[in-house]
């Protein structure tokens, strides 16, 4: 929805998404608005001018005349920056969502000039046949930060991971961050034609004691929507406090700080593996329709870029992670 200035009546311009349309359409009266959120993806707080000759009253002006988007549908474009309310006064920063890559497990694949397939995105093998042929080829020195989607769900396999809290040398890490300030669930938004999230801790340690994730809801864009709680599965775990040493994958599992980026109080992490669909095991369909070809040496292999959203469902705190599908497809 969207509030629109209409000379000088506000007028509230409401719009259901498709998954509130979808819910409407059930008829069974069970469709009840609870929840909402501000956003203000419109303006541009640099253009706050304290140097406006004409006084402090102009200093917001061009803020206050910027005009307001009409409101629309699509949720994936929509409320990229919410509006929250915290009760502390003195807050001098905000919590952060950040991409942790310290552990080897976590790496993105780094840029560079001889990888074709995926360079500054998570790689992500489709199937055994194309880990196994890339193994041989030339850019095999970065196969211990590919993500296979495939198999078993393993504890110890590669893996994304996000880190949220106040990223700054100012405060002392050893405090946690505030219980209104800290993430207890996450949103996970992607393309549901490539892929599912895993929960690769829940279950046992054993390989295989994870589970594919089940997505809240899928809209008519096939992005499909998780949205996960701490304590349900182990998506979501605390971060560790204290001062950041140096990497050391032992601390890993939670003997240290080791692993940590955040500067300061920290809040909770949100790791994942992620599952790729039957679709692109078994086709290559999605790979000549929406995706591009790369070789290494002699083998041609499909890739599908696309980006996963993860989403601070307390601070409304987004980050795009980019993502590669890879498939041998000759």
């Amino acid at each position: 929805m969207a509030f629109l200035d209409n000379s000088g009546d506000i007028i509230l311009d409401a719009v259901l998404t498709d998954a509130g349309r979808k819910r409407l359409a059930r008829g069974d009266g069970t469709f009840k608005v609870t929840k909402y959120a501000f956003g203000d993806d419109e303006i541009d707080y640099g253009s706050y001018n304290p140097n406006a000759a004409s006084g402090s009253a102009y200093f917001d002006l061009e803020i206050l005349q910027t005009p307001v988007l009409e409101a629309f549908t699509n949720n994936a474009s929509s409320l990229k920056s919410k509006l929250i309310t915290v009760t502390n006064n003195n807050l001098l920063y905000l919590p952060e969502l950040v991409l942790n890559e310290v552990n080897v497990r976590t790496k993105m694949i780094a840029n560079s000039s001889t990888n074709s397939l995926s360079s500054g995105s998570f790689l992500v093998m489709v199937n055994n046949n194309t880990y196994a042929q890339l193994l041989t080829d030339a850019e095999s020195t970065f196969i211990g930060e590919v993500l296979k989607g495939y198999g078993a769900i393993d504890s110890a396999a590669e893996h994304i991971r996000v880190d949220q809290g106040l990223n700054t040398t100012k405060l002392d890490p050893s405090n946690k961050l505030s219980a209104e300030l800290t993430e207890q669930q996450y949103m996970i938004q992607m393309d549901n034609r490539l892929g599912m999230i895993t929960d690769l801790f829940a279950g046992t340690a054993a390989v295989g004691g994870g589970t594919v994730g089940s997505p809240s809801f899928i809209d008519d864009d096939q992005i499909a929507t998780y949205y996960l709680t701490k304590n349900v599965g182990l998506y979501i775990i605390d971060c560790l406090a204290g001062q950041i040493t140096d990497s050391n994958e032992a601390n890993y599992v939670g003997a240290g700080s080791g692993d940590e980026v955040i500067e300061g109080p920290r809040g909770t992490q949100v790791r994942f593996g992620l599952r790729s669909s039957s679709d692109l095991q078994a086709s290559n369909y999605l790979f000549d329709t929406i995706g591009r070809s790369a070789t290494v040496v002699s083998t041609t292999y499909g890739c599908i870029d696309t980006t996963i959203k993860i989403i601070g469902v307390t601070t409304g705190y987004s980050l795009d992670i980019p993502v590669t599908f890879a498939k041998k497809t000759s």
